[in-house]
């Protein structure tokens, strides 16, 4: 683990806790680790350092290791996402900080998590969506003469044909088929 990412000492103290080993044991692993050792190095080689800790213990302090790290790194492009979007509360940083698992980070976040936008959702933000269910509802009035009753160049609906594609890109979402094209 070629870690560009500084050993926490919290990392430390709590995979010390949940190992129930010596904090300086966890020390002497994370910083051969960072050094660029390999497990094996490490358990056959460095037992001075690391009080005789075998390939098992190394590779669980390894594994910790980089959990814990993808969760501070996860929970800081959450804050970072939170804070863009103004979502982000002192109460919902002190929840995102105090999250010991990423499922409860993705948790926290996923009500504030931006939607995709997809072209069904751009072409019900320009209107377009009861040009696509009137269409749908093939009542015999003509495409062409509905879709010239939508075209605003406001809402970036500048032609009659751009009308009709986002009414297709609307009614795909809606219907999950593909209208005729015109003419067939």
């Amino acid at each position: 683990m070629n870690s560009t990412i500084p050993t926490n000492l919290s990392h430390i103290d709590l995979i010390s806790a949940e190992m129930h080993l010596n904090p300086a044991q966890i020390k002497s692993v994370a910083q051969l680790l960072e050094d660029g050792a390999t497990v094996p190095f490490i358990a056959r080689y460095r037992k001075e350092a690391t009080g005789s800790l075998d390939e098992v213990a190394v590779s669980a302090i390894r594994d910790r290791l980089g959990q814990l790290q993808e969760l501070d790194s996860r929970r800081e492009a959450i804050l970072k996402s939170l804070a863009q979007h103004g979502h982000l509360t002192e109460d919902l940083q002190t929840q995102v900080q105090a999250a010991e698992s990423m499922s409860r980070l993705e948790d926290l976040y996923l009500p504030y998590r931006p939607k995709r936008r997809t072209k069904a959702t751009i072409a019900r933000e320009k209107g377009l969506e009861p040009l696509a269910l009137a269409i749908l509802a093939q009542t015999g009035a003509d495409p062409i003469e509905l879709a010239g009753g939508y075209v605003d160049p406001e809402k970036t609906v500048d032609s009659v044909d751009a009308a009709l594609s986002g009414a297709r890109d609307r009614w795909w979402n809606c219907c999950g088929i593909w209208p005729p094209e015109r003419g067939t």
